[in-house]
């Protein structure tokens, strides 16, 4: 017999417990970790930049990133995957720069792509002309120059690209998506309303139809051409290249690769993107180049007078209710409208819109705060790369309205689509319905069943109406008659270079512009620009997020709304190849999820 003393396993209980505990240390010290890690990031959003700006530093802009109007909150920063500055801080860096005796040139970065429309174009390419009236250099660089991006680029002193690039110089095109065959071979079945005089208003027709009505043809051939005449006038006097010689290579696709592009003058000459350092020290004595985030961070904004011109900013689809993400919230909006107009330090208010519509109720509610704005201080608008629609109402009664050339607006008009998807169900899923009712339309507007004749009464009945409080809106805000605001409204879109000559608008110019009329209008010389509101700290904003929306909209209810295309489409890769299938989705997600009245001109595509 063993005298070894026999050790007693540990029991079922005591493992479990071991087990616990230690699985409980684990958890602790992983949220201490991530603590620790939280604090950390908070620490370092506010503390000092400690950017240093050399002398004769070049300002390094990229544009390869989407840039919303504004810059983003702290969080969005660190969840976002576009630009880290906002366009209107862009503008402002750029004007910053031209007097920063730190600061000798800008160097634009613009990779394979450039994600702008034509209004940021021109609004930057604006910004830009100034920065070089200054006597500053700017240096261009492109692996592909998009036409937007060539728009821009075209000012610099110095035109660079890659060797193996191109140049997209090939005239603007608009390429519409129908799915009426889809619909019907999936037995889905959408009826068109529109008001009887609305026969541009065609965002619809892509549901009814499988090619562009004469209307909407007319109506894409006149802005496509307005913006590229525009264009090429402003390239060809940069460039010094006649309009006519530009057209012919857009025809002939002569300038596109890179060696053509050198010999037809719109490169000055090819290299690699890390020769241009070499070029910043050979040439300007340059041996940094700053991002623009890290030139930002050393910018503060000057406290000049008590004075306050308040930004407010309306982009994306216009929606009811609050919520974050890039929408134009109704509920938002109208805070922001009426706490500026109750802020004595605000001496005036700039509303910048960048929107291409959405929900006429929430358009309404906006309408009526920028109304009431503006029996106490000036508001004026300033008007991106679109503003049509809904986006359009809400701008019509400002004091003033200021456009880009090349905005896409106006779309004063109104339709509702109704699907009827019982047959879909029936074909492929062998689902029926059967109903009892309380009244003879009490499921009148169910998408199981073709619509009565009273229901296409009705909605008949509610756009023509709509459409002449939208009518009505235009005309009074615009000081015009009833009668010409029809002639020139019926869901038609204009650039911004056609809507000044219709009254639509007041001038042409950008955000500064807006700022600068904004303080003539209330009579101020020593004013701060200001974000309103102020995006809080990541602390406040974390708190304030629990709960709400990650930003995806929603309709709610049934609810007319107002929309127009372009909405923003990112080529695939660097080959310029844009794809419908993300867009083709979003937008049957869009008509599903809003129902009532709808102002929508179709999806187009503009080719880079």
């Amino acid at each position: 017999m063993d005298n070894k003393t026999e050790r007693k396993a540990p029991g079922f209980g005591k493992i479990m417990l071991a087990s616990g505990v230690g699985t409980l240390i684990v958890l602790v010290l992983i949220g201490l970790f991530k603590l620790l890690v939280f604090f950390g990031i908070l620490g370092s959003i506010g503390s000092d930049s400690g950017v240093v700006v050399a002398k004769d530093s070049f300002l390094k802009i990229d544009l390869t990133q989407p840039v919303n109007e504004r810059t983003p909150s702290e969080l969005e920063g660190l969840m976002g995957n576009g630009s880290d500055v906002g366009f209107s801080d862009m503008l402002r860096c750029i004007t910053a720069a031209a007097g920063d005796e730190r600061i000798g040139g800008i160097y634009l970065y613009m990779g394979s792509a450039f994600p702008m429309s034509w209004g940021k174009s021109e609004e930057l390419r604006q910004a830009l002309l100034e920065f070089r009236a200054s006597g500053k250099p700017i240096m261009a660089y492109a692996d592909v120059y998009s036409q937007q991006g060539y728009f821009v680029a075209s000012i610099a002193d110095n035109v660079f690209m890659n060797p193996s690039g191109m140049v997209e110089f090939r005239g603007i095109g608009a390429e519409s998506l129908f799915f009426k065959d889809m619909l019907d071979r999936l037995a889905v079945k959408m009826t068109l309303v529109r008001p009887k005089s609305n026969s541009y208003k065609s965002a619809g027709e892509m549901y009814t139809m499988n090619h562009l009505s004469e209307s909407n043809r007319e109506q894409i051939r006149e802005y496509i051409a307005s913006i590229w005449e525009y264009v090429t006038a402003k390239i060809a006097d940069a460039r010094d290249i006649s309009t006519e010689e530009l057209n012919r290579m857009a025809d002939g696709l002569t300038a596109v690769l890179p060696e053509d592009a050198v010999d037809k003058g719109l490169v000055d000459s090819l290299c690699f993107e890390n020769d241009i350092r070499i070029k910043m020290e050979r040439e300007y004595g340059s041996k940094q180049a700053v991002s623009l985030s890290e030139y930002a961070k050393t910018l503060k904004k000057k406290a000049i007078g008590k004075d306050q011109i308040a930004v407010i900013y309306a982009e994306g689809d216009v929606v009811a209710g609050s919520g974050v993400g890039t929408a134009v919230y109704s509920d938002n909006i109208t805070k922001a409208l009426d706490d500026a107009a109750k802020d004595e330090k605000i001496k005036a208010i700039v509303l910048r819109v960048n929107s291409p519509g959405g929900q006429v109720t929430a358009s309404e509610i906006m309408t009526n705060a920028v109304m009431r704005a503006k029996e106490k201080k000036p508001v004026i608008v300033s008007m991106g790369d679109v503003a049509a629609s809904a986006g359009y109402e809400i701008s019509c009664n400002a004091n003033y309205i200021v456009a880009e050339p090349t905005t896409i607006t106006g779309s004063i008009g109104v339709f509702a689509t109704l699907p009827e998807i019982g047959g879909t169900l029936k074909r492929y899923l062998g689902i029926t319905t059967d109903t009892v009712n309380t009244n003879a339309n009490s499921t009148a507007l169910s998408p199981m069943r073709p619509l009565s004749p009273a229901v296409l009464k009705l909605m008949q009945r509610n756009v023509e109406e709509f459409y002449t409080v939208f009518v009505g809106r235009v005309a009074k805000g615009r000081g015009l008659s009833t009668e010409f605001v029809d002639s020139i409204a019926r869901g038609r879109v204009w650039t911004g270079h056609d809507a000044l000559k219709l009254g639509l608008v007041d001038a042409l110019g950008g955000l500064n512009d807006a700022i600068s009329i904004a303080a003539d209008s209330a009579g101020i010389k020593d004013y701060q620009v200001v974000d309103y509101p102020a995006n809080d700290d990541l602390l406040t904003e974390l708190m304030n997020r629990k709960g709400k929306s990650s930003g995806t909209i929603k309709s709610k209810g049934t609810v007319p709304t107002a929309d127009i295309a372009p909405y923003p489409m990112r080529p695939v890769g660097g080959d310029g190849v844009w794809t419908s299938g993300n867009v083709m989705i979003e937008t049957l997600n869009r008509i599903c999820d809003t129902k009532g009245l709808q102002a929508r001109v179709e999806f187009f595509i503009l080719t880079d």
